[in-house]
């Protein structure tokens, strides 16, 4: 059994071709004027992600530029990144999260709660990587391990904010020295 070309003009039920498509002008100077070609998507897209950190917690900017040409999208790429710095967006941004984050009060989940957690690749109970009952580090720490050391370090950014580490006594515990 033979089938139809799928891209064949001819309709399979004997009309005529449909008129093609009025294809916009797309020059810059068409672009400035016409309103219409401000919601069309244009053919090619750069996507930017902008990470302070590299951890997840870290805030993220993610802008688009697109253009009728590569050259064009790549131009706007770089008149964005060029604005995004001269404007302070990216200074803004930062500012924002740090204040988001210093608003968040935690959940009372019942993931953390568990008996366990991951922590540096490994699976580790948490009273082993917790501080000590009276530990007031309001930013959270981490738990790094050496041959022969262990401590956990203030998660703050800032190396002015950070608390000061704990290290691991012979008996398992934490203290500051």
């Amino acid at each position: 059994m033979a089938y139809p070309d799928p891209f064949d003009p001819v309709s399979p039920w004997g009309e005529p071709p449909a008129a093609p498509a009025n294809i916009p002008d797309r020059t810059p100077e068409a672009r400035m004027t016409d309103t219409a070609s401000t919601t069309t998507r244009e053919p090619f897209v750069i996507g930017f992600t902008f990470k302070a950190a590299s951890g997840f917690d870290a805030e993220w900017l993610t802008p688009r530029v697109y253009g009728a040409t590569a050259e064009e999208a790549a131009q706007r790429g770089a008149d964005l990144i060029t604005a995004m710095k001269s404007v302070g967006l990216i200074d803004l941004a930062a500012k924002a999260a740090d204040y988001t984050r210093s608003q968040y009060k935690g959940s009372g989940s019942a993931a953390s709660n568990s008996a366990k957690k991951f922590e540096g690749g490994k699976v580790v109970p948490k009273n082993q990587a917790a501080g000590p009952g009276d530990d007031d580090c309001p930013h959270g720490r981490t738990a790094r391990e050496g041959d022969t050391w262990a401590a956990l370090f203030c998660s703050a950014r800032s190396k002015s904010d950070q608390c000061p580490p704990l290290w691991r006594q012979k008996d398992g515990t934490y203290k500051a020295n």
